[in-house]
């Protein structure tokens, strides 16, 4: 009996610190009578365990298949070691290391059981907004260095009164070790003021800041990972205000309810999507309306023109606490100007937001790191991401193989960046559009912070072809080896990654812009790619963007373009299209521009030829935000059928696939008095049938049967349910994303794989 008592070494890698993972060690070693000790170290957790042969097999076995629901272990290393005569089993204080590889824990929505508690009037934390245990809070915006202990995070400004430090130190408790463990008597504590910054003196600034939602006015509420702009979604002159002093035209705007069953009386909810709702991570999930005219749900101001309200649960305890006076749902969007990084320091919020809000609902509790909230939506068939962010960042996306240490840029829209680190993608969470100082900003202080708690020291740099892009600068002027990545290559990369799969494949990259090669304005791409390489197999014709970005904000001069190129010189009477409201003289101007390619730089982008085709059936004229256009195209489509349009490509080594048969079925079509509805279904199932056919061609030519699918485009429901289920039933395996969105999101992850696969096999 005495040669079966043995001793192991284990260092557990993964999600396992600030999840609850030590005391489970502590309670499953006590099971087991085990002796030792279990450690938070710079690189995961590391136990030393003494007993029984079997019992400490058992012991490993049940630290795999029952460790807590919010850990996730990645490996866990077993070692010999000597036996040391532990008398008990203790949790040991953390141990720093040089090399530092743990994974942090994103940021988790309160459980039911600390709910519980906070709605409870005799428990000792009623009301605290703060309230948290090693099941749920926040992790990743608090965190300034690793190993994840209460002395680097925002809560060591907080010295626990002696009933938390009890619960902190007992390792049968729920709070054992939870670093933001507070209550009322210790913790941070949230505070109303006026917009000049005047507190407002009250008992309960809660309540307080709830009557003042129910009067219309609009509140800065600070949150999780930044402030959110909060407004009664209900009453719509207070939302019509936040629009306008936000400067948010008509981009939807998201809102929150108490519970599952206020959020059913306006929205229809799938099962899935109720999972999805109710998951620890609380995304954004976009459900469809009940009805256009529901009286019990949010009014149209909210969504204007749109099938769906993006809608989530409270997340954090001060949610629960001021949607539980009576809202059926509280717009909450991000707490910054459109375009600007949301605010998560207090004196930034007064000095961005007074002439936004007027009161601010501030807590004392510092964010170290702005984390805006995630939006998914369920389609074809799965959970595909709008954004990335708060609840799933920073867990890394899982590579085949191992590859060196290298910092990717992003593009320039819904930038996000990526670090790598041997097997694992660590992409950051929305960054936003580098178009103006404020991002740049956040954006270099992302990658500063990500390189301190991940202990990565990139010898690449990798970022987009566009000179001009704010990322593609700040890359310019690193001192360390850089590489260039095609856009559009990068986005077909990025799916192929996340899959985990090589080349050769048929890449699809359809998205709105994107530098290409020959500096024209890439987006309607079919590609033959590999991790390193890609040819160009095919594309849309080009076709002018006439006054450059001025057409992506008036898709009516992309209209006039595509008909110019369908119909030449004489173009249909515009009186009778969509374009009927803008000025002939206006339209005449345009097509000079056309024609003398004065500023209109060459296209061939799938989106583009959206947002013409949308402007022709009279849908939209000009756009208040990015993809509306083709966004209400899509959503103005009836039943797909199998009426389409006629198109064609022109023969070569690169097949160029002409816009103008199509356009002139559009035509045809609205002079003969089509509904936009048919019109738009017509429309994607001619694209549907034309990329399946295309597929099919160089599957023939090439061999190839894995089509890899990716760019915003591809954010398009139709589009994409059509084009997965048109392709399987021609034997096609299909690729798409799954972990990172299919517009610019996920360029990162592919620059990085890209970059790699350079490295690897040369330049």
């Amino acid at each position: 009996m005495v040669m079966d008592y043995i001793a192991r070494k284990l260092e557990v890698n993964g999600i396992v610190q600030g999840v609850g993972f030590r005391p489970f060690v502590y309670q499953l070693a006590d099971q087991y009578h085990l002796k030792g000790e279990v450690a938070n170290t710079s690189s995961g957790v590391t136990i030393s365990i003494e007993g029984t042969r079997a019992h400490i097999s058992q012991f490993i076995k049940d630290l795999s298949e029952k460790s807590p629901p919010l850990s996730q272990i990645i490996e866990i290393i077993e070692k010999n070691q000597p036996l040391n005569r532990h008398t008990a089993f203790k949790i040991v204080k953390s141990r720093g290391q040089t090399a530092m590889s743990t994974l942090i824990s994103p940021d988790v929505s309160i459980c039911d059981d600390c709910l519980k508690e906070v709605l409870d009037p005799n428990d000792r934390r009623y009301q605290y907004p703060f309230i948290n245990c090693t099941n749920c809070g926040p992790r990743y915006t608090i965190i300034d260095d690793i190993p994840y202990d209460r002395p680097k995070t925002s809560m060591k400004h907080f010295k626990m009164c002696p009933e938390c430090q009890a619960e902190y130190d007992d390792p049968l408790n729920r709070r054992f070790h939870a670093q933001p463990n507070a209550c009322a008597v210790c913790g941070p504590h949230v505070t109303l003021y006026g917009r000049d910054r005047e507190r407002i003196d009250t008992e309960d600034p809660i309540h307080h800041s709830a009557d003042l939602l129910k009067k219309g006015k609009i509140l800065a509420i600070k949150g999780l990972g930044g402030y959110h702009l909060a407004a009664d979604a209900l009453n719509p002159n207070a939302v019509i205000r936040l629009r306008q002093r936000k400067r948010r035209e008509e981009k939807p705007f998201a809102v929150m309810s108490f519970d599952m069953e206020t959020i059913k009386k306006y929205s229809n909810v799938t099962t899935d999507e109720e999972a999805l709702l109710t998951s620890h991570q609380r995304p954004i999930v976009l459900l469809r309306k009940k009805n256009s005219n529901n009286d019990d749900g949010p009014v149209r101001e909210v969504s204007p023109r749109n099938q769906y309200f993006g809608v989530m649960l409270p997340y954090t305890p001060l949610h629960y606490l001021l949607l539980n006076h009576g809202f059926t749902a509280l717009v909450m969007t991000s707490g910054n100007l459109s375009e600007e990084p949301i605010s998560i320091d207090n004196d930034d919020a007064f000095d961005r937001l007074s002439e936004i809000a007027d009161y601010f609902l501030v807590h004392n509790r510092d964010i170290y790191l702005r984390s805006d909230d995630s939006i998914v939506r369920r389609t074809a068939g799965e959970v595909r991401f709008m954004r990335r962010s708060r609840g799933y960042v920073p867990v890394p996306v899982f590579l085949k193989n191992k590859i060196p240490p290298i910092l990717s840029c992003g593009a320039e829209l819904k930038n996000t960046v990526c670090l790598t680190k041997d097997k694992q993608a660590f992409i950051s969470q929305h960054i936003g559009d580098l178009e103006n100082p404020s991002t740049l900003d956040f954006f270099e202080m992302t990658i500063l912070h990500m390189k301190r708690i991940l202990a990565v020291d990139p010898e690449i740099i990798a970022c987009d072809l566009h000179p001009d892009y704010l990322s593609t600068r700040y890359a310019m002027c690193q001192d360390i080896q850089k590489i260039q990545v095609q856009h559009h290559h990068a986005h077909i990369v990025s799916c192929m990654a996340e899959n985990k799969i090589d080349g050769p494949v048929i890449g699809l990259s359809f998205d709105g812009t994107g530098y290409g090669e020959d500096k024209s304005f890439w987006g309607g791409e079919v590609l033959i790619a590999d991790l390193k390489n890609y040819t160009r197999a095919a594309h849309m014709s080009y076709v002018p963007m006439p006054g450059g970005e001025a057409a992506i904000r008036e898709p009516w001069r992309m209209a006039v373009s595509y008909l110019v190129d369908a119909f030449g010189n004489e173009i249909p009477d515009t009186g009778v299209l969509g374009l009927k409201d803008i000025e002939s003289r206006k339209i005449d101007i345009i097509k000079e521009m056309i024609l003398k390619k004065i500023n209109s730089p060459d296209t061939s982008s799938l989106g583009r030829l959206f947002d013409g085709v949308a402007a022709l059936c009279g849908i939209r004229n000009k756009v208040a935000y990015e993809g509306q256009a083709a966004m209400e195209l899509e959503m103005s489509a009836g039943e797909i059928t199998n009426e389409g349009y006629d198109y064609e490509w022109s023969s070569g080594e690169v097949l160029k696939i002409k816009p103008g048969p199509i356009i002139k079925g559009v035509v045809k079509d609205i002079k003969g008095n089509i509904h936009p509805s048919i019109i738009s279904s017509r429309f994607h199932t001619t694209l549907i049938r034309l990329f399946t056919e295309m597929c099919s061609v160089i599957h023939k030519e090439k061999d190839l049967d894995r089509v890899v699918m990716s760019g915003g485009v591809f954010q398009n429901s139709l589009l994409l349910t059509g084009m997965v289920k048109a392709l399987e039933e021609k034997q096609f395996k299909v690729y798409t994303h799954k972990l990172v969105p299919f517009n610019d999101g996920g360029i990162s992850l592919g620059q990085a794989v890209v970059a790699a696969a350079v490295l690897k096999n040369g330049l």
